[in-house]
């Protein structure tokens, strides 16, 4: 069978290009129209919820994620307009009442919102002045000991962990550090009572940091479990001074303020000597703020009769109590004071132990 080649017109052919480019045209225009379409559209609700804002209705009812975004940033942008325009009438106020203005309103916030605490200490409760003269610390706070620390670490401590122990050791006087070579610590305890060591501080370490800390206070207790978090030591600190001296720090305590939290402060007490050496001009400072214990270690300079300066030496960290335990550490058969129970303790945020 012969196939015979149909001959094309060059008039066919270019009707079909321009059919194609009447094609394309059309296509253009369609596109512009739909972009104009849903430009118009966009102007539209723009200027709906321009008209109707503030919004009678709650803003997590919108659907749509841009537009819900747009009204809640319009929203955030007219309450911070108002608050301005607020402080601003009352600056004012202010300026023209001159002495007779009203107080400042203290600011609301958990600290003093805090919820009363039954065992809260008075400084002149002659109880806790009777209690404190007969307890474990008396003999530190009567001059009758000088406090020596022996510091060690888990078994088979990594860097890291060995570094802070080094670095622990150059804040608090008078404190030495051993290797614990696999001994338990009801062995290491006789041994540093034999050897007039009034404390004994363990750093436990978990994937090469340190993450806890065991404080017994020798020979007769508490012994305190704290949790240890947020470690800096002094290479990874910026803008530090230069490493501390041998002089002996001043102790600052803030916002201890309950009978476990009197306890723990003077736990922390009896490390350092009870005369500073004011030469050295160097600061230990314990803050607890909502049952979280900031370390941080200073030294200060006076730059006239107003101004001080002050530079961070290191190693910081924060502490949060675990436990405290009556005597020395005795995981078995040891009887504790008091025990963290988060889900009880930490139900309302308003109350704190310390």
């Amino acid at each position: 069978m012969d196939i015979t080649e149909v001959p094309v017109s060059r008039d066919s052919a270019g009707k079909n290009k321009k059919n194609k480019k009447q094609k394309q045209k059309k296509k253009k225009k369609s596109l512009e129209g739909a972009v104009e379409g849903k430009e118009t559209e966009e102007k539209k609700t723009e200027e709906k919820m321009e008209a109707s804002f503030p919004p009678t209705f709650s803003v997590s009812e919108i659907k749509n994620k841009q537009r819900r975004h747009l009204m809640f940033m319009k929203l955030k942008q007219e309450k911070r307009k108002q608050k301005m325009q607020l402080k601003k009438k009352k600056k004012k106020e202010r300026e023209a009442l001159g002495d007779k203005a009203p107080p400042k309103e203290v600011p609301k916030t958990i600290e003093n919102q805090r919820v009363f605490d039954e065992t809260t200490v008075d400084p002149e409760d002659e109880e806790v002045a009777f209690d404190e003269g007969t307890d474990e610390f008396s003999a530190y706070f009567n001059g009758l000991t000088n406090p020596k620390v022996l510091i060690t670490t888990s078994d088979r401590p990594r860097g890291r962990t060995m570094k802070f122990c080094e670095q622990l050791a150059t804040v608090v006087p008078n404190a030495h550090v051993y290797y614990r070579k696999g001994l338990p610590l009801k062995r290491i305890i006789p041994q540093c009572v034999s050897r007039n060591f009034t404390y004994l501080m363990v750093i436990n370490e978990d994937r090469q940091t340190p993450n806890g800390l065991v404080l017994c206070h020798l020979p007769d207790g508490p012994t305190a479990h704290f949790k240890v978090s947020s470690v800096r030591l002094r290479k990874e600190m910026k803008r530090r001074g230069k490493d501390p001296t041998e002089h002996s720090p001043e102790v600052i305590l803030n916002n201890f303020s309950t009978r476990l939290g009197h306890t723990v402060g003077r736990l922390f007490a009896a490390l350092f000597p009870q005369e500073p050496q004011f030469v050295g001009r160097q600061v230990a400072t314990f803050h607890n703020q909502r049952d979280f214990i900031f370390f941080r270690f200073h030294r200060y300079i006076f730059k006239n009769e107003k101004k001080v300066g002050i530079q961070e030496l290191g190693p910081r960290f924060t502490l949060k109590l675990r436990s405290l335990q009556k005597g020395t550490f005795d995981s078995k058969f040891g009887e504790y004071e008091w025990v963290l129970k988060r889900h009880e303790m930490d139900a309302c945020r308003r109350k704190f132990q310390l």
